[in-house]
């Protein structure tokens, strides 16, 4: 396997691979509680991390399950077979926790990390990550800007990574379609020329999508995905990626 982060001793995502939990649906008739638990399973093409495969150009099945509070308060997990070799192994689990809240009617922030791990695999290989997101309603665009920073850490190679993303997305008026865009930053270990062998430590990702929501928690997507730098085939190549996901809330 080739080396790729989720790691860059291995061979390994989102967002964000490009598996994005879709809205999960509720009846009208539901009373919203403190607490609201949401789940979420669905099966990808390729799983893409930050423009980067991770199963090696194979199809992934993806599920999560995530628990707030109304105070702004959650902790989630989310789960994917990968192509890791002996280091990572063959699932990836991502622990998360944060905090959520409005600062505005139009302007969200939601802060909090991100602890990478891989149960199957020899290691070292886990790692953690902080994160900071800001959402803004545009009109009928909404966006945000996140900052992912992993400090220096042993399955990083002692080296930090900081990674920026911005992205955008809308509803097509009186249809059930969505487009979405998105451009990542990497400036560290992690940058998809330097996983792929190459010798830039910085570089980008970019994505555009196709999104197709129904009333019942299903969503179907496809998505095209590029890096620049390196071009390896089924790892930092440029990919159509089709999923498809059922989320409910409780």
């Amino acid at each position: 396997m080739r080396t790729s982060i989720r790691g860059i001793l291995a061979a390994a995502t989102l967002s964000t691979g490009m598996l994005a939990a879709p809205a999960a649906f509720a009846q009208d008739t539901d009373v919203p509680g403190p607490v609201e638990v949401s789940a979420n399973i669905g099966v990808v093409t390729d799983y893409r991390f930050r423009g980067v495969s991770l199963t090696e150009g194979d199809p992934a099945v993806q599920g999560g399950l995530d628990i707030a509070h109304e105070s702004g308060f959650y902790i989630g997990t989310w789960a994917s077979n990968i192509v890791g070799g002996d280091t990572f192994g063959e699932v990836e689990v991502d622990l998360y926790a944060g905090f959520a809240t409005q600062i505005t009617p139009l302007v969200s922030l939601d802060v909090g990390a991100t602890y990478y791990a891989y149960p199957t695999g020899d290691g070292p290989a886990d790692y953690y990550e902080p994160y900071a997101k800001l959402g803004a309603q545009l009109g009928p665009v909404e966006a945000g800007v996140g900052v992912y920073y992993a400090p220096d850490q042993e399955s990083l190679g002692d080296e930090d990574n900081l990674y920026v993303s911005l992205d955008l997305g809308a509803g097509i008026p009186n249809t059930p379609l969505s487009v979405s865009a998105h451009a990542g930053y990497t400036d560290g270990i992690l940058a998809p020329d330097l996983l792929a062998g190459g010798t830039s430590d910085d570089g980008w990702d970019y994505s555009v999508g196709l999104g197709y929501s129904t009333p019942f928690g299903l969503d179907f997507g496809v998505s095209y995905i590029a890096t620049d730098g390196l071009d390896v085939e089924d790892f930092t190549d440029d990919a159509v990626v089709g999923s498809v996901s059922y989320s409910v809330t409780f």
